[in-house]
């Protein structure tokens, strides 16, 4: 209940709504979209803690989301949606929010909050990517074994 508490200022506060109209001028500029993937992949990895495995995990899937997006491959995301992942990265990586991050222990709990509302919020978007990635890998793996050629190599022993 407290999560949720803190969740709604988060998303009611000034600061997210800054992130919000920022999101729009990312999702238009990959190289900034790139950038701010880059950062919240650093800051991701100052985290510690027991949980923050699985934190990192679904980061990542969104981090690679994101960026098959900004690169043009993977287009079936609603806007909307995309505007919601890039508005969370930025107040993510943003270090002055409703708890700055400079205070010890508390400074993250804000962000922490709002990276796992975002994950819970958009599971289905999550594995509709996880699908088409692996679909992509194992149609990949499957062009890349048709286009090289067969080398067969005689090895002498003796």
């Amino acid at each position: 209940m407290a999560n949720k508490s803190l969740v709604t200022r988060i998303l009611t506060s000034i600061f997210f709504k800054r992130a919000n109209i920022g999101a729009v001028r990312y999702a238009r500029n990959s190289k900034s979209l790139f950038n701010l993937i880059r950062d919240a992949l650093n800051k991701s990895g100052g985290l510690s803690g027991k949980n923050i495995a699985a934190f990192r995990e679904q980061l990542g899937i969104v981090t690679r989301l994101l960026k098959a997006y900004a690169s043009g491959e993977y287009r079936q995301l609603p806007w909307k949606t995309l505007i919601r992942i890039i508005a969370v990265l930025i107040y993510f990586v943003s270090p002055i929010d409703i708890l700055p991050d400079f205070l010890p222990i508390i400074g993250l709990t804000d962000d922490i909050a709002l990276m796992l509302w975002l994950f819970s919020g958009m599971s289905d978007d999550i594995e509709k990517f996880r699908q088409w990635e692996m679909s992509m890998t194992t149609s990949g793996e499957q062009a890349s074994h048709r286009s090289r050629p067969e080398i067969r190599e005689t090895i002498k022993i003796g």
